[in-house]
């Protein structure tokens, strides 16, 4: 096949959304009621992962930098992720707390996409979630300065023997290095599928008297 041809075929890569609409008179006044609609339904679909979040965030230069990251909680406070604070989207959110949600449910013909910015959580949540966390998950903590460069997964793996090893009686300590962050919800854009590409979209902007509600145009 000639590189004509497979960009060609990429091209033509489509299909149709049929799975129903999205109408206003179906949405709730708090965007948050909807979403845990939406999630509650994507868990029922036994999707993979349906907590999975592309987290988006920009460096001191402007890059915009995305990853995903698992969703751990929400209310009426904001969502709720944890990280090492040494990592890249730490760093970046230091410098700058702006940041964006994508929860891709391509199973449901769904997109929920969120902006806001982020606070730390306090000591006392994240101690509590970690406490929470299988062994081997707190352990594997210690063991990642994460998003710094390393020769072989070697080095991770004897790593995680030695800490393993250092641990191996009694509760594995909070690393001071690790942490949580609460997005505080400036926007929740709402995406459902369409036949003819004429999907609906709902953008929920928080205003002075609550949320605000527009249909945008697919």
């Amino acid at each position: 096949m000639s590189d004509n041809d497979h960009l060609q075929q990429i091209a033509h890569l489509r299909r149709e959304y049929t799975r129903g609409g999205l109408r206003r008179e179906d949405l709730p006044a708090d965007p948050l009621d909807l979403f845990e609609h939406w999630l509650d339904q994507a868990i029922a679909a036994q999707l993979p992962d349906p907590t999975a979040m592309c987290v988006a965030t920009v460096d001191p230069q402007g890059q915009p930098w995305q990853r995903i990251v698992l969703l751990k909680q929400f209310d009426q406070r904001g969502m709720v992720f944890y990280t090492n604070l040494g990592s890249r989207k730490a760093q970046h959110l230091e410098n700058n707390p702006r940041i964006s949600l994508l929860f891709p449910w391509h199973m449901l013909e769904r997109q929920v996409m969120v902006t806001g910015s982020v606070e730390r959580l306090s000591m006392l949540e994240v101690m509590k979630y970690f406490h929470s966390r299988p062994r081997d998950s707190q352990l594997g903590a210690w063991v990642s300065k994460q998003s710094s460069r390393i020769s072989a997964r070697g080095v991770l793996e004897a790593k995680f023997l030695e800490i393993k090893q250092k641990f191996q009686q009694g509760e594995v300590p909070l690393p001071s290095f690790w942490g949580g962050y609460r997005i505080i919800m400036e926007s929740v854009e709402f995406w459902q599928g369409g036949a003819h590409r004429l999907h609906d979209r709902f953008f929920y902007q928080r205003g002075v008297d609550g949320w605000e509600i527009d249909r945008l145009a697919p």
